[in-house]
């Protein structure tokens, strides 16, 4: 029998579906629907990172959950999310970044330490800690470094990162093995062969109408293991009893590599020289630089910015470009100029008494040029030290390690360099000519807004309005009180900054307070300054320039491998200082060291320890295991067993608990 509904329930139910069915139809209009943009993903060693857009200057936080595989450098798509956790534990809503698919790997290399038959752990501290393995030659042992080709895991890149391993370096741990490692997980050029250095002597400058020069008092000044010596500065009378005439001169490298030759194409691929510990990798042959190099007693071709300046107050009235032919008479280093004026010694050994007249002197003018600079540009100093490791290039012995703090010949010799980049800068768009400038973006306002939540927070200190402008900035530098806290608030303030690099087209260095800055004064290390030397040498003998298009091209090249060379040094340094801490004993017990917090993590404090110029990790289970709670805020960690307490800023005595030469990472100890 055929059951069926009264009229009135079949309307109800037609009704009902019908009422069902349009919520069904909002519910999915409702669906959300990303909206997917395109950015460069950067990865911090945490396993977090950041997205720049394309087309914009702004960086998006990119928390670790949400990075799906991509690794530093990735071109990668991204929706825009809101985080109400706020970031990094700033307790505020933000916009993050989730990355939904990597539309193109950064690098196909990658080099390794074999861990097991089919993994490696990277070198690089922002690549994840492992990758899977699909092949690895019978010659390569656990242990070793390997050189590995990424495989390619489809157009949107979202499986695990797997490679196969394509070359055996050596084990892990010894220092030549590491730094070669280093080199082919960089992509650092090797040096020339015996062919091209021979080559490269062989080279004749080109002929040029030249100023005489050489009868100005002309010095260099540099460190004692200066590998070249590409600027001199000169001092000499001006016109009037009211002026001096400071010289900058750097050697003419463009008048012996002309652009589009093959040496030029070589030391492109280079752009820069790379000074690793142990390790040195010229951009140009050794034979070239040699010759080109303003050598004391010896008369040599430069490129000279002549500068006429008012002695009252350090104004630049007067600036001359001229290809010249300079005559050194005394090499000067480093030390011997800060023995000076220091008083440490009334005369270094070797200076006559004109030597020590015409330092005094220069160094009066760089003073009133530095005060002016100050005073109209607003530049911000940071005053911060470098601990650099001596290791032999022969035997790879480490031989030690030296504090290198900013000092007075330091000062002499930048703020005459900064003189003769920013004439140039001015010339090349006051007489229209493509060149390259190098440009320092203003801050992400969000990340100086997070920093200064930061050191309220941590440390109870305002920083005042720093999205204000560079002045704001500058004021908060100079209030810093000088104890153990400002290290760290340094440190976190350096890392708002956006990183400097290089564009054709002029745009503020935010760090200088400078609106048209060039590289002029390093053509023997940067193929930057060497860029802006030919086009220059072009100019003034009216052949053809090179394009602004082609300076584009440039900028972006030598960006990305300057970024490349910087990674490469922090790497060699790191490893390099752990290498001195084994071989100095510190892993047997008995050496202590003082640190200081920088940093609270879940899993432990990052330590600064000021003597090795190292940044170590003290774990959470050596922290009295059980108790140890980092806040929200990450501005204080607390044992709950032994009531101690730890903050950024806080003194934390330490000593060596293990090493990993692979990650390039030190962990230590408290010492009670």
């Amino acid at each position: 029998m055929e059951i069926r509904e009264a009229p009135e329930q079949q309307l109800y139910h037609e009704s009902h579906i019908l009422m069902t069915k349009k919520k069904t139809q909002k519910a999915v209009s409702r669906k959300h629907v990303p909206v997917l943009h395109t950015g460069t993903f950067s990865a911090a060693s945490a396993g977090f990172g950041f997205v720049k857009p394309q087309h914009s200057a702004f960086e998006l936080f990119v928390p670790r959950q949400h990075v799906n595989g991509a690794i530093d450098g990735d071109l990668v798509e991204y929706e825009e999310v809101r985080d109400t956790s706020g970031f990094h534990g700033s307790g505020t809503s933000s916009t993050i970044a989730r990355i939904t698919s990597v539309l193109e790997h950064s690098r196909e290399w990658i080099v390794g330490c074999l861990t097991t038959a089919h993994s490696m752990t990277p070198l690089d501290k922002h690549l994840p800690e492992s990758i899977r393995l699909n092949s690895v030659p019978r010659n390569a042992k656990r242990g070793d470094w390997v050189c590995t080709r990424l495989l390619n895991d489809g157009p949107r890149h979202t499986e695990t990162l797997r490679g196969t391993v394509e070359q055996s370096l050596g084990p892990a741990g010894e220092i030549k093995n590491d730094l070669d490692a280093i080199v082919a997980e960089f992509h650092l050029m090797p040096p020339y062969t015996p062919e091209e250095e021979a080559a490269a002597l062989k080279l004749k400058p080109i002929e040029l109408p030249r100023e005489d020069l050489t009868k100005l008092y002309t010095i260099t000044i540099d460190p004692a293991d200066a590998h070249d010596f590409d600027d001199a500065i000169s001092i000499s009378p001006g016109e009037k009893d009211t002026e001096i005439i400071l010289g900058v001169h750097i050697a003419d490298v463009a008048a012996w590599i002309h652009t589009g030759s093959k040496l030029d194409k070589a030391a492109a691929k280079r752009a820069f020289s790379a000074y690793l510990p142990g390790r040195f990798l010229p951009m140009l042959p050794r034979t070239l630089t040699a010759q080109v190099s303003l050598r004391e007693k010896v008369v040599s071709a430069a490129h000279s910015v002549l500068f006429t300046i008012r002695l009252r107050d350090g104004k630049i009235l007067k600036t001359h470009r001229c290809h010249s032919l300079v005559k050194v008479n005394k090499r000067l280093t480093s030390d011997a100029v800060q023995a000076f004026f220091a008083q440490s010694v009334p005369r270094p050994k070797g200076w006559t008494a004109k030597d020590a007249a015409q330092m005094e002197l220069l160094h009066k003018v760089v003073k009133k040029l530095r005060a002016r600079r100050a005073k109209t540009e607003q530049f911000l100093w940071i005053d911060t030290n470098e601990v650099r490791v001596l290791c032999d290039e022969e035997t790879y012995e480490i031989i030690g390690l030296i504090n290198r703090r900013p000092t007075v010949a330091d000062g002499i010799v930048e703020e005459c360099m900064l003189a003769a980049n920013s004439a140039v800068a001015v010339e090349l768009l006051e007489s229209q000519i493509a060149g390259l400038f190098r440009v320092h973006p203003e801050p992400d306002p969000r990340k100086l807004e997070e920093f200064s939540v930061f050191v309220m927070t941590a440390f109870g200190i305002s920083t005042g309005d720093l999205a204000s402008g560079r002045k704001a900035c500058e004021h908060f530098l100079e209030s810093l009180p000088d104890d153990s806290r400002k290290p760290v608030i340094l440190s976190r303030f350096l890392r708002t900054m956006s990183r400097a690099g290089y564009s054709a087209t002029p745009m503020i260095h935010f760090g200088l307070g400078k609106l048209h800055y060039s590289h002029f004064t390093s053509p023997i290390r940067r193929y930057s300054d060497l860029a802006v030397h030919q086009q220059l040498l072009a100019h003034d003998q009216n052949k053809r320039l090179r394009s602004l298009k082609t300076f584009f091209e440039i900028a972006e090249d030598c960006s990305r491998k300057e970024e490349r060379n910087d990674n490469a040094y922090f790497a060699a340094s790191d490893r390099m200082k752990l290498h001195f801490l084994k071989q100095s004993g510190a892993l047997e017990g008995g050496v202590m060291y003082e640190g200081v917090i920088q940093k609270i993590q879940p899993s432990g404090l990052l330590c600064d320890i000021p003597e090795l110029g190292l940044i170590g990790t003290v774990s959470m289970d050596r922290l009295h295991s059980g108790g140890y709670r980092a806040s929200r805020s990450r501005t204080r960690a607390s044992s709950s067993r032994s009531h101690t307490e730890y903050r950024p800023g806080d003194f934390i005595y330490l000593a060596l608990d293990t090493i990993d030469f692979v990650r390039g990472t030190a962990s230590f100890r408290p010492v009670v």
